[in-house]
């Protein structure tokens, strides 16, 4: 017997189920200076239980959205919250730093089914509730985005109260909710394949999969300098692997990354694009700006988090009126308007190079959660948009993607310019980097058109 579905509730926990990626990437920015500590780690080496987060999640939505259209994406949230509830279990007794990173890696590969498979579900919730797919999408976002600026307030008490294993835990509880309430009232997958373990493995593009990863990881080692004597190899055979992945995805089917999908929608590529390099300028303030104020600012990571509390409540105030925007103004208008915000928000994160007063640190942090709640609203309504309804899924995973892809860039370069030492001076150097970005994404929303538009 099915259980009758219910659509308010169902959205509900797969936004819960959502939240818990970008809540666990920003969580962490506030254990950085802790695992140093506990682990005796320089800069650059506790960034990797960053990256391998980023790593894993960026090769895990493009597939994990394949596998929702493909195998129904409520047996496939079910699955990726079991594998989070027993990762984040047994992730706190790890006795080194590597089990640290394989555990955040395991963890990311299970929050990354979350996404793409509400983005599948979407339409046929919509239905069910009898309102415009606009509002669904909202509340998955309105999740997303105070789950990421709830982050650092929320790690900052969890790791002063109890320690950096907390920040697992609390995992747990939470992907066992939205497992058991997805399970009873979302819709049953529909018309979807069982298929067997040898075909599942057969059609995942395994050898795209690890050019992918392997690309990445080389081209972030000779970033950040891992080995000095084998830099320029590292360079080397990463393009080479970038290469190969390239020639792989052109000729597989299907494709880990779906190339092709984006040389035909212009629209969806320019959304990627612009995606990716906002992520990288938002991630820039959301990882470097903790090192910051408890390094050179002597702030523990408590009141770190406290300080970041505006983002988060400016952020979670600015997606339901973004929504109401869109609606009034259109996704471009208030895509170039939100740009134009994180330009100002950015510069004006120049005046840490002179103060850390607190009062100014909170109002800092408020403009910035502006145009983070603007900007990833219009862009994930943007998505909506912009991929067709049956490419809705892989589009949504490659979506994910670039945030990673972006979120990845953001924590390479900290590594880099915080490598002398994190202070004033080389925050300046950060900012300028940012304002650099964010003339990037202002040109990409200006070129960005909903399909169908014309001029």
């Amino acid at each position: 017997m099915t259980n009758k579905p219910r659509p308010g509730l169902a959205i509900a926990a797969l936004s819960l189920g959502t939240a818990l990626n970008p809540l666990n990437s920003s969580m962490i920015a506030v254990a950085l200076v802790v695992l140093r500590q506990d682990f005796r780690l320089d800069v650059a080496t506790v960034t990797w239980v960053i990256t391998s987060f980023y790593l894993a999640s960026a090769a895990g939505q493009p597939l994990m959205g394949r596998l929702a259209d493909r195998f129904g994406p409520r047996r496939l949230f079910t699955f990726g919250m079991a594998v989070v509830a027993v990762s984040c279990l047994l992730a706190p007794f790890s006795p080194n730093f590597a089990l640290v990173c394989v555990a955040r890696a395991l963890m990311a590969v299970g929050t990354a089914t979350a996404y793409p498979c509400a983005v599948v579900m979407v339409s046929t919730l919509s239905r069910q509730a009898n309102i415009s797919s606009t509002r669904p999408l909202g509340r998955i976002q309105m999740a997303n985005t105070s789950a990421a600026a709830v982050g650092p307030v929320v790690g900052g008490l969890l790791v002063s109260l109890v320690g950096w294993q907390a920040l697992f835990a609390i995992n747990v509880p939470i992907s066992l909710l939205a497992l058991i309430v997805v399970r009873q009232v979302a819709p049953p997958d529909v018309g979807r394949e069982s298929g067997k373990l040898s075909a599942l493995l057969r059609d995942s593009d395994i050898p795209g999969i690890l050019a992918f990863i392997a690309s990445l990881t080389l081209a972030m080692m000779a970033l950040l300098n891992v080995m000095p004597a084998y830099r320029w190899w590292f360079i080397a055979v990463a393009v080479v692997l970038a290469g190969l992945f390239a020639w792989r995805e052109f000729r597989f089917s299907p494709p880990f990354l779906d190339l092709r999908l984006l040389g035909r929608n212009r629209p969806l590529l320019l959304l990627y694009l612009g995606f990716a390099v906002f992520s990288a300028v938002y991630y820039f303030a959301f990882f470097g700006l903790p090192q910051l104020l408890q390094q050179a600012g002597k702030y523990d990571a408590g009141v770190v988090g406290l300080l970041m509390l505006p983002l988060a409540a400016m952020s979670v105030f600015m997606t339901p009126v973004t929504v109401r925007f869109i609606e009034r103004f259109g996704v471009r208008s208030v895509m170039i308007a939100g740009v134009v915000l994180l330009t100002l928000a950015s510069g004006a994160l120049g005046v840490l190079t002179l103060s850390f007063w607190p009062p100014l640190v909170l109002v800092l942090m408020a403009l910035m959660g502006v145009p983070y709640g603007v900007v990833s609203t219009a862009s994930n309504q943007g998505l909506y948009v912009s991929a067709r309804p049956e490419d809705r899924g892989v589009a949504a995973g490659i979506f994910q993607t670039c945030r990673y892809l972006g979120a990845i860039t953001a924590t390479v370069l900290i590594g880099v310019l915080y490598g002398p030492g994190v202070n004033q001076a080389n925050w300046g150097l950060m900012v300028l980097v940012m304002l650099g970005l964010s003339a990037v994404v202002f040109v990409l929303a200006l070129a960005w058109r909903k399909p169908g538009a014309v001029g």
